[in-house]
């Protein structure tokens, strides 16, 4: 790059229009949820709304961007979904997280590995938030390390029979449909062994059981297969090829987590509350400490974008997301809990006061904050996401694998 070449991040003239468009369609269609309260409320009072909401967005082409306008999307580019996501977060409108799975993850999955007619089948009706979709990755003894998973599938004729467990399965207890990765063949070390499916969360041997978690909700499920049968149809990718397929999604998991969760701070919800309390009888944002905080956690979230528009470049010429997109969801995690903590403090004693129906009235950094952890695990925990940079962007040696080319059978854990 010359000394004259100066890199600008400011919207293209086809961009611009596109805001434009956007911002006039939101002002158009937001009025409805204006004044409602929805942290207040339940989780199947508040469902409606959002289906409600994201049916709206589907209609008008908004719901999936990037997907070909022939499978219900947009036909866009990830840069206009991004202009997206942006204006939206500016206004009121109900819960996103029912559909990041399906969206997110298991839409992005169907559209590269799955027939045809799955895809005209089953993408509109996730898109439209008329299907909720889930995803069984984690397993008692395969939560960091997915390639212990040992869910079994077995070959019966046109069927594959599934039994296993799996675990902190978010929105299982809503869902329709499910992505799923089994041990099809233990013979072979553990990472060649894997076939990957989407199963209907309906069918029978499917028992979801919801976990109840320290901020009140019970989002995450523990689910038992027992004799599941799943249509040799429905499987994604080659059989022995679900670590492929699993990686495939991971990556996309890890672009949305970071495109949706920038907001934090940037969105204005830590500045909010630091403009809505006092220390010492002065405001918070008058405070040295404070406004040190903030200049840390802007430069921190600003750094965060950048990588990400570099990575939606690389997307929007067609690439899938790679390890890259690993630094963004280790980043983003921690300074999630660094943020919410922060505010914790400055609330003091009133951080701890959750009691019953009080919880509903706590900041939505207190909540943000006992969820925090959690998304520190979800997605891949720091370690593997360090390991992940570390091997695949930085190109320093693998981690000694003992168990790397052992039959799975002859593991011992």
């Amino acid at each position: 790059m010359s000394e004259n070449t100066a890199m600008n991040f400011n919207d293209s003239p086809e961009e611009l229009a596109y805001r434009e468009h956007v911002c006039q369609w939101l002002q158009e269609n937001t009025d409805e949820y204006r004044d409602i309260d929805f942290q207040s409320m339940t989780e199947h009072e508040e469902l409606p709304y959002s289906r409600r909401w994201q049916a709206a967005k589907a209609a008008a082409g908004f719901a999936a961007i990037p997907l070909a306008s022939e499978l219900g999307g947009g036909g866009g580019t990830a840069m206009q979904s991004i202009i997206f996501s942006q204006e939206e977060a500016k206004y009121n409108l109900p819960f996103y997280g029912y559909f990041s799975i399906g969206l997110g993850m298991a839409m992005p999955t169907m559209a590269t590995f799955a027939n045809e007619t799955f895809k005209k089948q089953l993408l509109p009706k996730l898109l439209s938030g008329e299907h909720i979709w889930c995803q069984l990755f984690s397993e008692p003894s395969a939560g960091s390390d997915l390639g212990n998973v040992r869910t079994r599938a077995i070959k019966d004729s046109d069927d594959w029979v599934v039994n296993g467990q799996k675990v902190w399965t978010t929105q299982g207890h809503l869902s329709d449909y499910g992505i799923i990765v089994t041990r099809s063949d233990p013979s072979v070390p553990k990472h060649k062994g894997l076939t990957f499916f989407f199963l209907d969360m309906k069918s029978a041997g499917v028992d979801v059981r919801p976990i109840k978690q320290i901020n009140g909700e019970s989002e995450f499920n523990e689910v038992y297969l027992t004799d599941v049968r799943i249509p040799d149809s429905q499987r994604l990718g080659n059989e022995g090829d679900g670590w492929k397929v699993a990686l495939t999604t991971l990556m996309f998991e890890r672009q949305a987590g970071s495109e949706h969760s920038l907001g934090l701070l940037e969105e204005g919800d830590v500045m909010d509350f630091l403009s809505s309390i006092t220390l010492d009888g002065k405001p918070a944002l008058d405070d040295s400490y404070v406004r040190g905080k903030l200049a840390d956690w802007y430069v921190k979230m600003r750094g965060l974008r950048y990588i990400l528009y570099r990575r939606l470049t690389a997307h929007s010429s067609g690439s899938v997301p790679g390890a890259e997109a690993a630094m963004g969801k280790l980043v983003e995690a921690q300074a999630t809990l660094d943020m919410t903590r922060f505010c914790m403090d400055l609330l003091d004693l009133n951080g701890i006061a959750i009691t019953g129906s009080a919880f509903k009235a706590l900041p939505k950094q207190v909540k943000t904050y006992l969820k925090s952890p959690g998304i520190r695990i979800a997605g891949g925990t720091d370690e593997i996401l360090r390991n992940t940079i570390a091997e695949r962007v930085l190109g320093l040696p693998q981690e000694i694998r003992t168990d790397k080319h052992v039959p799975f059978s002859d593991v011992k854990g």
